[in-house]
């Protein structure tokens, strides 16, 4: 259990950091979410606390559910658009981190020459990415969903195992 929890804490902090920089609040909030729940799991299965383990197991539901919905934006099924400011609760324009730093992007800024126009503003051009972004963000997204699928059926026996051992306890 431990092993998962390390690697459900690694991909989870690797995403918090890239949402950080993307300024993709919702994903920040719900990375966030799960780093505390992995924690109280694992703490449950440390002390011998199957409700903590019960937690865990309805927070990865929801998280699959979650990483379902994500997969489901970038990939703009259902009437959802990647373009829409969703993820940052439209309290921004910020977009994926991705989307301008990936693998093999190159970024050129444009300034613009009309005068009315804020200075701060610019237009950002990517070319040459050998990957798009919204692959990325699905390709995370993927990862989080089967590391969750494990650490639940890993929950469910342990939850199991702490019963048996409860039941084995109050017959004797």
């Amino acid at each position: 259990m431990f092993c998962l929890c390390v690697f459900l804490q690694l991909a989870a902090l690797e995403r918090q950091i890239f949402d950080f920089l993307g300024f993709q609040w919702a994903p920040i909030l719900g990375n966030f979410l799960q780093i505390i729940v992995v924690i109280l799991g694992l703490f449950g299965t440390i002390q011998f606390r199957p409700r903590y383990i019960v937690v865990y197991t309805v927070w990865t539901a929801l998280w699959v559910t979650w990483n379902v919905f994500i997969i489901c934006f970038y990939l703009e099924v259902g009437g959802l658009s990647k373009e829409t400011d969703l993820m940052t609760f439209n309290i921004s324009m910020h977009r994926s981190w991705w989307r301008e730093h990936g693998p093999g992007c190159i970024r050129r800024v444009v300034r613009p020459s009309s005068p009315g126009v804020l200075e701060d503003y610019s237009y950002v051009s990517v070319t040459g990415c050998i990957i798009d972004f919204q692959y990325l963000e699905v390709i995370h997204s993927a990862i989080q969903i089967l590391l969750s699928l494990i650490g639940f059926v890993y929950a469910c026996y342990v939850i199991s195992i702490f019963m048996e051992e409860e039941d084995s306890c109050r017959s004797k």
